[in-house]
């Protein structure tokens, strides 16, 4: 299919041979059957699904309503329900979930006569409770959501009307695809609208997209070129014009169209032609478009999916637990069954029967279903809602935190994922982005190599003036450059290396000498200038150009305001600037440049842009020289690229210019050493008739609609080849604040740190020492390969050379007074480094085992010059393959496939916009803020949730035992021995607050003793809570509390007279106090808050039991509850068989709790040894339990301390 798809576009070129097929002029169009054969032309290019786009106050009226019949509104709609749907719509989503479904089947079933168990309406209770307290829910948020969309949908827009012949105002909603709108400058656009028409002479339009993406910046918009009345305010009666474009779709950053004019002639459309919904129009007075899509099928809408859902590990063992707790409720009921029919043959007179003249098989089976409502409490129903309401507490605790908090941004932390904070308290893999992520992403010029010349640039503002940007040697005469061109002509010499310089002679000649010195890094090889000759001293030098640099700065800075795409590119323009080459403008078609040393400005017609892309790695632009009139090309882009595209230059005359290639590599070498970002910059002289072929095929790709990315991604790269090397650039880019404290936090509390980055490898491994992330012990496996062969066998050298250590080798137990943390120092453990190409090998089906296998081994990984589509790839078999719980974080676009595909997604919100973090489940503003967010937050989030299911779990099992032993003695009919009304509310509301406030507040461990101990985080008690192990023996132990809550008061009213609701009394108040102290017992921090809930949930209790015992005579039949609990609480017994029931369920579990606690490694230990002795046994037990392979190498870095070791490679 690829095959076809690239024959069929060479065949598309090779048709369009004629310029007539350039859409761009009519001027350009020879005849009319060369306009027909264009337009076929254009016309099979379309092919696809796509819509025709017709003015609808235009002179196509008939043919309008053809065409927009199926084209939305734009009135937008974000609620679910309206007054009529609300009651159905939304039970029919309640009863999507599988406990629902189970609920409300127990409802049905207990209105059998056969199997009823409690009166119909009791056992309607909980299911309701539940239904109304989530519709309640739906319907405020749903509420919130009309509110919205009715402001929305009236504000303000001046649509044109035909009747009126003008602009009148009109409602959002009633815009529709094909209207006139016009808007002025602080205006939100209403829909996607294409532009034709702008105030600005040079037809341009600014819009802020902070509405849409987070960016701030503005960016520029362009009208659609060679409309008939272009330069004048745009007429809707003479619009004749024709669109053809793309079906609605997601896309953001992709346009793709044409629009006919009645003549035939078609002008290709693209993204820069199209204002957004949502964008506001800034800095320019008056637009006038033409609405495209609407309603929801603008982009905008198309985009907004609403807060994020994600299933978190936690939630998945629940849903497990659940259905043990299935298969618990169905072996009791099946208990109860085959009692009942062996109670009833072995009765010959039974006293409990279900029906007269049944078969005992038949009693049983009725019996099965009766004790299924009778337990249904087993099923915890309350137990989603309650989770959802504790992890909303969690939210509002972490949102509100204020050391997550950056006031110079003046923004916190956002959770845009609601349901996975547990998740933060297990990550054991981070991934992470290097730019921005761990750095400041705020770039500072710091150096540059020119034909393989390297010059510095103090960042303290002391900057040296650059004397040549091009081939040849340097000049000394004050001539300016516009001058020596014209002497150049005339003498009919080749003007191409006439020099932009300084007009100063003699400091000209210094900075030549200056620059030849090349003494940035330290190139003890460079030849010695003749500054000294001259008398010039570097301080005189520097004095020198800081006042220049100051008194130019001074004229300069209230008037230009840089806004640039990336920072890097803000960088460099500044860079200029401060050599006194000062962009003055920028405009669709050109740029204005101040240049020191030209009469005036320099106006650069800019012919072409060719955007940068990950995949080509580079981004070039095709200008007409304003000196020479000749077409040039400009491409600066990542160094492996640039430099395979570039051929070898002819080595200039001079001395130092010599091996220029080898030159700029050493230098781009010594960059990355030094922690640069790097940037090559080449260019190409094109002919005429080179760049009219090139233009053919260029033409031809923007106004495809189908494969358009693909055509154009191959014009660029006809054109960006066989590139002069002109030189590089090292930009500095600084690391956050707090981000080495944070990784070695992180390393210490067990998680692995894995950096992803598309920067070199040099420049990665500076960084990782910067940050800490590699360590002066450490050993660095490189694997740079070429092959696949070649990596599969460096794979199993680097396999076999970890393997062949010693696992324990230097892990010894220290004595008492043995420093533990200076011993693990001593040992090193393993980095691996790998690059792009290596990495694309490494994950094949056939390699990705071994890299699995070695990754395993070590303790950071560095993948370098890597892609989006690999950061994601390298997450997602991580997590998929070693069954780990991930979370990846970066800040920019092409980190959001990485965000996406891990467990728990992170977005910084920095330079380069809020892709990242519109893509994110949590987004913070500085990458320190992830220690506290996972160390403490993160810890607080599971401990808390994993001992509230738990107990939820636990509280339910109890209870309901209590029932299940009670059949022993009731010839298990299926009878309780309380009344209904008690049994449903029990789990309902007397015992289900408690465990929310214990969810939202309880913290096990104090913040800052989690932020002071990382090792808290995976070697405390608490990092595996809710596991297999304490699952089943929560349900041990609630197993024995109801055999003693039972059985007590069974032995204590044994003989005596007492009735079965009499008996139930001391049951059911014992199980309470002991489910509320056992909630205390499990509790580490009690607020007054917990206490309150607590000792209301028990006067609740009694209250509510005693009014219920008192008024109500018919509330349970067949019993009779009055008088009951009265008589039952005016009793001594009672209080003595509470007492001691209690006492002697919750003993076991007290005297356990202080035993692990007195012999574990907890606080009490912290206590006696101190905090830092507990730290190093707890290290020195974590090593010896990982069994970690260490060797005692050192990191091949010049910042480091040498070691004998030779490195891995």
């Amino acid at each position: 299919m690829e095959c076809f798809h690239w024959l069929r576009h060479h065949c598309q070129q090779l048709v369009a041979s004629d310029r007539a097929c350039g859409w761009y002029s009519t001027d350009s169009l020879a005849a009319k059957g060369q306009q027909e054969a264009c337009g076929a032309a254009a016309q099979g290019r379309l092919g696809g699904k796509r819509r025709t786009v017709i003015a609808r106050r235009g002179p196509y009226q008939a043919e309008y309503h053809d065409v927009s019949k199926e084209f939305q509104g734009n009135a937008i709609r974000t609620t679910k329900y309206s007054l009529l749907s609300f009651v159905p719509m939304n039970l029919f989503q309640q009863f999507q979930r599988v406990a629902n479904l189970y609920f409300l089947f127990l409802v049905l079933l207990n209105w059998v006569p056969a199997v009823e168990a409690f009166q119909k309406e009791i056992t309607m209770v909980p299911l309701v409770v539940v239904l109304i307290v989530i519709a309640f829910k739906d319907a405020l948020e749903d509420y919130r959501r009309y509110l919205f969309d009715k402001k929305v949908n009236d504000n303000l827009v001046r649509i044109y009307s035909s009747k009126q012949n003008a602009y009148i105002d009109q409602h959002w909603q009633d815009v529709r695809v094909g209207d006139f709108i016009r808007l002025s400058c602080n205006e939100i656009i209403p829909a996607d609208v294409l532009l034709l028409y702008s105030s600005d002479p040079r037809g341009i339009c600014y819009i802020e997209t902070a509405n849409l993406d987070g960016e701030t910046n503005l960016k520029q918009r362009q009208v659609v070129t060679d409309l008939p009345l272009q330069g004048s305010e745009l007429t809707p009666e003479s619009f004749y014009c024709r669109i053809e474009c793309e079906n609605p779709n997601y896309n953001l950053g992709r346009f793709r169209g044409y629009m006919e004019h009645s003549n035939k002639v078609r002008v290709g459309l693209h993204n820069n032609n199209l204002l957004l919904r949502s964008c506001t129009v800034r800095n320019t007075d008056t637009i006038i478009g033409i609405v495209i899509y609407a309603g929801h099928e603008t982009k905008a809408m198309k985009n907004n999916s609403g807060p994020r859902y994600k299933q978190s590990r936690l939630e998945r063992r629940l849903n497990m637990d659940v259905l043990w707790c299935v298969l618990l409720l169905f072996a009791m009921c099946l208990t109860a069954a085959i009692g009942h029919g062996l109670w009833l043959k072995r009765w010959i007179d039974p006293i409990y029967s279900i029906a007269e003249q049944i078969s005992p098989t038949l009693a049983g089976f009725y019996v099965f279903w009766t004790m299924i409502i009778v337990l249904q409490v087993l099923i915890p129903i309350s137990l989603y809602v309650s989770i959802e309401i504790v992890k909303l507490g969690q939210i509002y605790f972490i949102q509100n935190d204020l050391a997550l908090y950056n006031e110079q941004l003046d923004s916190g932390i956002q959770c845009r994922a609601l349901n996975i904070t547990e998740d933060l308290g297990q990550i054991q893999f981070l991934f992470s982005d290097k730019t921005g992520t761990l750095t400041e992403n705020k770039m500072v010029f710091q150096c540059c190599t020119i034909y393989g010349v390297q010059y510095p640039h103090k960042e303290n503002g002391v900057f040296l003036v650059l004397a040549r940007c091009k081939a040849g040697s340097f000049t000394t005469t004050t001539q300016s450059p516009m001058a020596a061109w014209h002497e150049k002509a005339k003498a009919g010499q080749d003007t191409s290396n006439v020099g932009l310089t300084n007009p100063s002679d003699q400091m000209t000649d210094v900075l030549q000498d200056k620059g030849t010195q090349g003494d940035y890094c330290g190139d003890d090889n460079a030849p010695h200038g003749r500054a000294e000759t001259l008398g010039v001293s570097r301080q005189a030098l520097e004095d020198w150009a800081s006042g220049l640099y100051e008194s130019r700065q001074m004229a300069i800075d209230d008037q230009l305001v840089y806004e640039a795409e990336s920072p890097d590119e803000a960088a460099l323009v500044h860079a200029a600037q401060a050599y006194h080459c000062t962009l003055r403008g920028r405009s669709v078609g050109g740029l204005t440049v101040d240049l020191l040393g030209t009469a005036g400005c320099l106006d650069i017609h800019l012919l072409h842009v060719l955007p940068f892309d990950a995949t080509r790695k580079r981004m070039s632009v095709v200008v007409r020289h304003p000196l020479t009139g000749q077409v040039v090309v400009y491409a600066k882009g990542a160094d492996s690229v640039i430099m395979d595209l570039a051929k070898k230059p002819h080595t200039p005359a001079g001395e130092g210019y010599s091996n220029i290639r080898e030159q700029t590599q050493k230098h781009l070498d010594n960059y990355a050493r030094d922690g640069l970002r790097t940037l090559c910059i080449a260019k190409k002289v094109l002919d005429e008739e080179h760049y009219e072929a090139w233009l053919k095929g260029q033409l031809l790709a923007e106004t495809s609609i189908e494969n358009r990315e693909e055509l154009l991604m191959e014009s660029a790269q006809r054109l960006e080849t066989n590139l002069t090397l002109l030189g590089a650039t090292g930009i500095v880019d600084r690391l956050q604040e707090e981000v080495p404290e944070t990784i070695e936090a992180l390393q210490r509390a067990g998680i692995k740190v894995w950096v992803l980055t598309g920067d070199k490898q040099e420049t990665a491994v500076n960084i990782a020492c910067a940050c800490k992330l590699l360590g002066p012990n450490d050993q660095i496996l490189t694997a740079n390969c070429g092959s696949k062969d070649a990596c599969e066998a460096l794979l199993q050298q680097l396999l076999s050379e970890v393997g062949g250590r010693d696992v324990g080798e230097g892990l010894s137990r220290p004595s008492d007074g043995e420093n533990v943390a200076s011993s693990n120092s001593a040992a090193g453990d393993f980095i691996l480094i790998m690059d792009g190409q290596t990495l694309e090998w490494a994950l094949k089906d056939e390699l990705k085992g071994g890299f699995l296998e070695l990754s395993r081994q070590c303790k950071a990984v560095i993948c370098c010059r890597s892609t989006p589509l690999q950061k994601s790839q390298v997450v997602q078999l991580v997590r998929n393959h070693l069954n780990v719980l991930t979370l990846a974080i970066g800040d920019g676009a092409n980190d959001v496939s990485m965000i996406q595909v891990a467990d728990v997604g992170i977005g910084i919100s920095g330079q380069e916009g809020m892709q990242a973090v519109m893509s994110s489940d949590f987004a913070i503003s500085r990458f320190k803020h992830l220690r506290k967010l996972l160390l403490v937050h993160g810890h607080w989030c599971y401990s808390r949730l994993a001992n509230m299911i738990l107990y939820f779990f636990y509280k339910n099992v109890m209870y309901v035992n209590l029932l299940f032993w009670y059949q022993f003695f009731s010839g298990f009919s299926g009878s309780v021995m309380t009344n209904s009304w008690i049994l449903i509310l029990f789990n309902l509301l007397f015992t289900s607050v408690p465990p929310l406030v214990y969810g939202v507040l309880d913290r096990d461990t104090p913040a800052e003793i989690l932020m002071e101990w990382p090792e808290l985080y995976r070697a405390s008690p608490n990092s595996k809570v809710y596991v297999s192990s304490t699952f089943w023996l929560t349900i041990l132990d609630a197993f024995y509390q109801s055999l003693v809550c039972f059985f007590i008061p069974y032995l204590a009213y044994a003989g005596s007279d007492v009735g079965v609701l009499a008996f139930g009394s001391p049951i059911n108040a014992s199980a309470l106090l002991i489910i509320l102290l056992h909630q205390i017992i499990e509790s580490n921090t009690l607020m007054w808050m917990h206490i309150a809930v607590l000792l209301g949930s028990g006067v609740f209790y009694f209250v509510f039991t005693l009014l219920f015992s008192m008024g109500c005579v018919t509330c349970s039949p067949p019993t009779n509850p009055v008088g009951v609990e009265t008589l039952q609480m005016s009793q001594p017994l009672f209080y003595m068989v509470c007492a001691l029931t209690t006492v002697t369920a919750l003993l076991p579990r007290v005297l356990i709790r202080a035993l692990l606690n007195s012999m574990s490694s907890s606080f009490a230990k912290m206590d006696k040894s101190g905090p830092k002795e507990y730290v190093e046994r707890m290290r020195w037990w974590n090593r010896t339990r990982s069994r970690t392979r260490t060797l005692r190498v050192s990191a091949d870095d010049p910042g480091l301390e040498p070691s004998d070791n030779l490195m891995v490679s």
